[in-house]
């Protein structure tokens, strides 16, 4: 594993020494990759949210819309059909 040196302001360290004194986290280094795994998730998330935008706006720019109340009783439809099929 690679070592690396970061700087924290004073108030991020004491919220990382407050998750080790919490005893959820056994050192800083812990509570460091915890937090970069959570950031790594929210860009992934963030790209694929910005994909499926960008994929809808093509889509609307090309003419393929979907009539929005028409949609919306479709997915009722769906999932009535779903609840009385688990009954």
């Amino acid at each position: 594993m690679a070592t690396m040196n970061v700087s924290l302001t004073d108030e991020l360290e004491k919220f990382v020494d407050g998750k080790v004194e919490s005893g959820l986290y056994n050192n800083a280094s812990e509570v460091v990759r915890e937090g970069l795994r959570l950031l790594k998730e929210n860009d992934e998330f963030r790209t694929r949210v910005r994909e499926s935008v960008e994929r809808g706006w093509a889509q609307a720019q090309a003419g393929q819309l979907v009539d929005g109340p028409k949609a919306m009783a479709e997915i009722r439809e769906r999932l009535h059909t779903k609840s009385k099929k688990r009954a």
